[in-house]
């Protein structure tokens, strides 16, 4: 199923369209009952009021979208400290299988690198399915050494192998962890309505700027949000910085 979430550029185009739709209404309305001196003064606190909340409600969606973004390059910070821990660690191994576990290692570090940098589906998936097969391989590689000699630096290494595991599966979770749909639904309701009342307040609706700018700047701010939120598509990306630096260093070893 397509998340229209992952396409910022067309919530751009659509939340343009809808909103400058969403004030010509406003526009059409006024012209078949204009205010009047006594409703004047209510309809600007209404407005006021709305185009407040709209406000509130957008910093809100925006704060939540870049603390999921940081939440994402923590988790691949902390995903690349604990494979690179857990090569230094691998020493601890007999030579045979420490060599297993470092060779293991250098090719989960590059499947990890993709899983950041692809935008196909397809090939995510086959990625996701290898790395799985990686991981139950990496476990199997420590797994025999340890229990046939559980010594404290053994449990060491099965300790820092159950740290990678578990980095990858904090990192997919935050790569799910998106603003709720709901949350895009309220805030895509609230701006309807402030452009309805602006296009009914605006009086000189004739020039053609006027019902735009509002419009215009609730998109731009809709496009950021979904740019940050989005972390497999726009420009706005999670650039595994960290994962580069260490299969560089692992390649060098």
């Amino acid at each position: 199923m397509i998340n229209l979430m992952d396409y910022p550029l067309i919530i751009f185009v659509i939340s343009m369209l809808v909103l400058w739709l969403s004030a010509k209404v406003g526009v059409l309305l006024r012209t078949k009952k204009a205010l009047d001196e006594d409703t004047r003064e209510d309809f600007d606190l209404i407005l006021a009021s709305t185009l407040t909340l709209l406000g509130l409600i957008i910093g809100f969606t925006f704060s939540m979208a870049t603390g999921r973004y940081d939440q994402r390059k923590n988790y691949e910070e902390e995903e690349a400290n604990a494979i690179g821990t857990e090569y230094l660690r691998a020493d601890l191994l007999p030579v045979a299988d420490a060599a297993k576990a470092k060779r293991l290692l250098t090719t989960y570090v590059d499947q990890r690198i993709l899983f950041y940098t692809t935008r196909n589906i397809d090939q995510l998936n086959q990625i996701n399915a290898y790395t799985a097969q990686l991981q139950a391989q990496l476990w199997s590689a420590v797994q025999a050494p340890v229990a046939a000699q559980p010594t404290p630096p053994a449990a060491l290494v099965a300790s820092g192998m159950n740290d990678v595991l578990n980095s990858q599966g904090y990192t997919q979770a935050a790569w799910w962890n998106r603003i709720p749909v709901a949350a895009w639904c309220l805030m895509g309701t609230i701006a309807i309505c402030a452009n309805v009342l602006m296009g009914y307040k605006v009086r000189n609706s004739k020039v053609a700027v006027v019902l735009l700018i509002l419009p215009l700047t609730v998109s731009v701010a809709l496009f950021l949000i979904a740019e940050i939120d989005s972390p497999r598509s726009g420009i706005i990306r999670v650039t595994p910085q960290n994962l580069i630096s260490l299969s560089q260093s692992l390649q060098g070893h």
